[in-house]
C-alpha cells in the first residue's frame, strides 16, 4: 500500500490536494483517490454509495472544515475516479479497504480522527469503530442508511441477484445500466428522495452527475449498491446493536423528507441511548444540498472537548 501525488488544479473537485492509495485486494491493484484540504486535527469525509458517488458531493463540507481541519475526502472503490474493475463488490472488500486506508493515510497524526459519512458509509464506519475504538475521535453520520434501494423496495435476494448479474453482463448489462441511467432517469431520482430544493438540479448538474456514471466499469459496484451486494449489516437490529457497542461520541443528522422507511430507521438510531440527534432540512442528499445547516447543527458536537 503507497500513496502518490496527483496534485493538479484540473483533477481536484474542491480545490484540494489530490492523491492516489494504492490498495491490493485479492491479487488485484486498485487505484484509490483521495482529495486533502486545511489543516489542523484530522478529519474524513465519507460520500454515500450511489450510482453518481463521488468525493465531490462532500466539496463544500470540505471547503467549510478546512479552516479548522485538516480534511481528507475520497471515492471509494469502484465509484469516482478510483479503480472500477468488474469485482465482486462485497462487504469484506470495504471493511477492509477503509480500515487499510485509515491505517496508511493518517499514520503521521498522533490523535484519532474526526469522521464525517453519508448515507450507506455509515455501516462501515460504525464496524471499525467497534473493531477499532481507538480509531475514531468523534463520529458524525448524515441520513445514515444500511438497506440498498432495491431491498428496501422489497427484492428478495434471489431477484437482486438476477439484477445484479443482469447489469454485470457484457452487453445486455451495458445497455441496461445505460438505460437506468440516463439524464432523465437520474433527474427523477434525484427529485423524488436526494435533493428537496429542486431549482438546483440545473442541466448542468445533472450532467456530471450522469458523465460520473458512464465513466468504463461504472456498473459493477453501482450494480452492488442497489442490489445490497455491499449492505455491511443485513437487518436493523444488526444495526442498532453496532451503535450500542460504540464506546465513541456519535450524532446522527436526520433529514425530514427522507423516505419514510429510511427516516424511521433513522430515527430508530437517535433513540438509542448517548446518540445525539438533529432533524433538518433534506433527503438523502442533505450532505450535498445542505452542508452549511449540517455543519452549523453540529459545530458544538464536532468542537466540543
Amino acid at each position: 500500500m503507497s500513496t502518490n501525488l496527483l496534485s493538479t488544479d484540473d483533477a481536484a473537485e474542491f480545490g484540494g490536494v489530490v492523491q492516489e492509495f494504492l490498495w491490493n485486494w485479492e491479487n488485484q491493484s486498485l487505484r484509490v483517490v483521495y482529495e486533502t484540504l486545511g489543516q489542523g486535527s484530522p478529519l474524513l469525509l465519507l460520500p454515500a454509495f450511489s450510482s453518481v458517488s463521488t468525493r465531490g458531493e462532500m466539496g463544500e463540507f470540505a471547503r467549510l472544515l478546512a479552516p479548522h481541519f485538516q480534511v481528507v475526502a475520497l471515492d471509494w472503490p469502484g465509484f469516482g475516479e478510483s479503480s472500477r474493475p468488474g469485482l465482486d463488490y462485497r462487504p469484506e472488500l470495504y471493511q477492509r479497504f477503509l480500515a487499510d486506508f485509515v491505517q496508511s493515510v493518517f499514520s503521521t497524526f498522533s490523535t484519532a480522527i474526526t469522521v464525517i459519512a453519508a448515507g450507506h458509509a455509515a455501516s462501515y464506519v460504525l464496524q471499525l469503530a467497534v473493531n477499532q475504538p481507538s480509531v475514531f475521535h468523534k463520529i458524525v453520520l448524515v441520513a445514515p442508511t444500511w438497506r440498498a434501494p432495491l431491498p428496501t423496495m422489497g427484492a428478495n435476494p434471489q431477484i437482486a441477484g438476477m439484477v445484479r448479474g443482469l447489469v454485470r453482463s457484457p452487453i445486455v448489462g451495458q445497455v441496461f445500466y445505460k438505460l437506468n441511467t440516463l439524464s432523465s432517469v437520474l433527474n427523477f431520482m434525484y427529485r423524488r428522495h436526494v435533493f428537496v430544493d429542486t431549482t438546483r438540479l440545473t442541466p448542468s448538474f445533472i450532467e456530471k452527475k450522469w458523465q460520473t456514471t458512464q465513466k468504463p466499469g461504472a456498473r459493477f459496484a453501482s450494480a452492488a449498491f442497489v442490489t445490497g451486494n455491499i449492505d455491511a449489516v443485513h437487518e436493523q437490529s444488526e444495526f442498532l446493536a453496532l451503535v450500542r457497542a460504540l464506546s465513541v461520541p456519535l450524532m446522527i443528522v436526520i433529514g425530514e423528507s427522507s423516505p419514510p422507511k429510511s427516516r424511521q430507521e433513522m430515527q430508530a438510531l437517535a433513540d438509542l441511548p448517548r446518540v445525539k440527534s438533529v432533524t433538518l432540512p433534506g433527503s438523502l442528499g442533505m450532505h450535498e444540498e445542505y452542508p452549511a445547516a449540517i455543519l452549523a447543527a453540529i459545530q458544538d458536537f464536532l468542537f466540543s472537548v
